[in-house]
Parts: structure tokens; sequence; C-alpha cells
């Protein structure tokens, strides 16, 4: 049986490093899109403070409430299409990070595999050795449990001597 206090065989330590090295650049992929979703969301604020800066100054210089309000609303349509196009950004950047994960994993499912099925035989060929182990010891076991107990003032054939 494996446990703690044995050492670590090769085969466990390839798939600890197959393992390692997928998450790593898994993680890698996700740092990326993090940093992609972190552009883009920069992107977007800058240009949103420089438009309401923008429109702020003509509602500001404006000659009359009804300019002021015509230039708001003039700015509403472009507000709702920058929503759009963030969107899609996000949605861009999801299934790019969704490609680059897949091919990630496929990348690293070969030597994965690989080196999940070395630890498999291993951890079976363990068990079949200590069950053999085990099955030793029981049969050991039961022929003494079974075979006549003798006693060194035991003769055979003669009947055992009453005690005085």
């Amino acid at each position: 049986m494996l446990s703690f206090s044995q050492p670590i065989t090769p085969a466990i330590k390839a798939h600890l490093d197959a393992q390692y090295s997928l998450i790593a650049d898994m993680s890698q992929k996700v740092f990326e899109t993090a940093q992609r979703i972190n552009d883009l969301n920069m992107q977007v604020i800058k240009s949103a403070l420089e438009e309401s800066f923008s429109s702020a100054q003509q509602v500001i210089v404006a000659r009359d409430p009804y300019e002021a309000l015509s230039i708001a609303a003039a700015n509403a349509q472009p507000q709702a299409e920058r929503i759009r196009e963030y969107q899609q950004n996000l949605n861009n950047i999801a299934a790019r990070t969704q490609v680059d994960l897949a091919k990630t994993a496929e990348s690293h499912f070969p030597n994965t595999s690989r080196t999940a099925a070395a630890v498999a035989d291993e951890v079976a060929r363990k068990a079949t050795e200590e069950t053999e182990k085990a099955t030793s010891r029981q049969k050991a076991a039961m022929e003494k449990f079974t075979s006549p107990i003798e006693r060194p003032d035991d003769v055979k054939g003669q009947a055992p001597r009453p005690s005085a």
C-alpha cells in the first residue's frame, strides 16, 4: 500500500510533474485572460472619462437648457454603442480563452495520460505484492493455528504424565 512514509517513485514524480506543468500552463492562460480583461476595462474607463469630460464641457458652455439637453441626448447613442462594443470584446476574450485552454489541455493530455497509466500500473503492482504478502502471512498464521502444539515433555505415542 502506498503511504506518505514511502519515497516518491519515478512514476509518481513524472505524473506530479505532468500535472504541475498542466496547471502552470492553464494558470498562465487564465492570468493572460485577466490581463486582457484588465486592459479592456482600463481602455473603456479612460474613454468613458474623456467623453464624460468632453460632454460636460459642452453642456457647461451651452447657451440654454434645451441645447444642454440636446447635447446630453446626442451622447446617449454613442454610449450605448460603446457598451455593445465592450460586451463584444468580452465575448471575444472569453472565446479566445476557451480555445487557448482547450489547446493547452490537449497538448498536455498525452503526457498526463501516460503518467497516470504508469501510476495506476504501479499501484496495481504494489497492491498485488501487498496482497501476496498478506495472504502468505494469513496462511502462516492458519498453519500455526491448525498444527498441534508440541510440548518438550510430550513424547509421541505416550500419554501425558500425571502431575504430582
